[in-house]
């Protein structure tokens, strides 16, 4: 039987797979993979917010997430370009972040487990956190997914069919906010755009549908975590890289795949 430590970390991972892939379908399909590392990159400020003033992790996390999510929605493509926005609200939340941490005198603050998160280390609580916020997001995809759908195919079309554009952007950016919140000790602020887009990418070569994209990157990212907590074990090596080697691991063979189908 395996350790009740690997059972709980498999479940957080699937959890947190099943939400990543449908919604890392749609950072592939708007070409939004900045805008993961920026809401990442901005978690660790929430994570220096709810230490200074003894908070949930979770919650400080999240605020941060949305109030960032928010300033990148209403500021670009106005006064900057969209790239411009995520490279300043991921480059001086990070900073901030670090510079707040130093000032956290008599906490203990393990940073390494921010950045690359542990997976391993994961309670019965954290598995209903991580759970709870996947079915949430899972949920508002599920409710919202003509509309998100429709408006990243063809903006125009879903305004002429009555779907609000830019609410549908910021349902996007909420579900990524959300994510981030509960996977940021599961694999880390670095590490979290990569379960986001490396299953849906690899999805994406053998799926004819949208539909079917979301369902195979969610298949993917469970696999992944399975074969990354083996090859963690095994290799003795950390566990929330080691997802993500085998998400790229999974990716590599579906690319060969692809490259000998048409050659």
């Amino acid at each position: 039987m395996p350790d009740a430590f690997i059972v709980r970390a498999f479940l957080a991972g699937c959890g947190l797979a099943l939400a990543a892939g449908p919604l890392g379908c749609f950072v592939v399909w708007r070409r939004m993979a900045y805008f993961g590392d920026a809401i990442s990159h901005a978690a660790l400020l929430g994570v220096a917010i709810s230490l200074a003033f003894s908070i949930a992790p979770v919650s400080g996390v999240l605020l941060v997430a949305l109030l960032s999510a928010y300033i990148i929605a209403r500021y670009s493509g106005r006064l900057h370009s969209v790239d411009t926005v995520l490279g300043v609200v991921a480059h001086v939340s990070l900073a901030c972040a670090l510079v707040a941490m130093s000032f956290l005198k008599g906490v203990r603050l393990d940073l390494n487990s921010y950045l690359f998160g542990d997976i391993l280390a994961v309670t019965n609580g954290d598995i209903i956190l991580v759970w709870v916020g996947a079915l949430a997001t899972l949920g508002l995809l599920a409710w919202r997914w003509q509309a998100l759908l429709t408006s990243t195919l063809n903006s125009d079309l879903a305004a002429s069919r009555g779907f609000d554009v830019d609410r549908e952007q910021m349902v996007l950016m909420i579900c990524l906010a959300l994510l981030v919140a509960v996977a940021i000790k599961l694999v880390g602020a670095l590490l979290i755009t990569a379960i986001l887009i490396i299953p849906a990418a690899t999805a994406r070569i053998f799926s004819k549908t949208p539909e079917q994209m979301a369902f195979f990157a969610m298949l993917i990212g469970v696999a992944s975590v399975g074969f990354g907590l083996w090859l963690s074990l095994r290799a003795d090596t950390p566990s929330g890289p080691s997802i993500v080697v085998a998400t790229g691991v999974f990716f590599m063979v579906a690319s060969l795949f692809l490259r000998n189908r048409f050659s």
